[in-house]
């Protein structure tokens, strides 16, 4: 068994019934009473983040996870198609593992998440950022672009994004995964 001493980000962990990964941590030594961790932990079952306190010294229990290359093919009903990149086997996983839908494009390299005990699949996730072209925003209106104001627009995949106004039909986009943020306009 492990302690919290053995904690750092990106650690999976069997708590409370559940399987989390660590997002951030810190030890805390306060000038009275016993030193504390505290930590915000998201769950690869569901997604939801929460933050629990350990004391120092408490011991977790470690889970050991795969993380695999695959590339995302097509849709099936309510179910997404995935291929192994090299032994060009294919799986089949649910949408309620998939985080972000709406941002997948055929041929779009993912990684899927794998308790290696039980060999589930915990998350499909996608790179941190992805480049779409924009389908479709209204166009800007010389002079607006001095202001930080964001306009709807829908890109090459049918996810909508929040963009500066600046950007038109037809302009490549970088997009945040974790947030579904604009990052930049990328280059042609």
């Amino acid at each position: 068994m492990a302690t919290t001493a053995d904690l750092k980000n990106g650690l999976c962990i069997n708590f409370n019934h559940d399987i989390y990964t660590v997002v951030s941590f810190q030890h805390v030594k306060p000038g009275k009473g016993p030193a504390f961790v505290r930590t915000r932990l998201k769950s690869l079952t569901n997604g939801r983040v929460l933050e629990n306190t350990f004391s120092a010294g408490h011991e977790i229990d470690i889970t050991k996870i795969i993380r695999r290359p695959y590339q995302y093919l097509y849709k099936e009903s309510d179910s997404y198609v995935f291929m192994q990149q090299e032994t060009f086997e294919q799986i089949t996983v649910p949408e309620t593992h998939i985080e972000n839908p709406d941002l997948y494009l055929d041929g779009q390299e993912v990684e899927i998440v794998i308790q290696e005990e039980t060999g589930n699949i915990l998350t499909v996730e996608l790179p941190p950022f992805v480049i779409m072209e924009v389908t479709y925003t209204e166009p800007g209106i010389k002079g607006n672009t001095a202001t930080n104001t964001l306009k709807p627009a829908t890109v090459e995949s049918g996810a909508e994004i929040r963009v500066p106004l600046f950007i038109n039909q037809g302009d490549r986009i970088k997009i945040d995964t974790r947030d579904r943020s604009y990052v930049e306009r990328a280059q042609k």
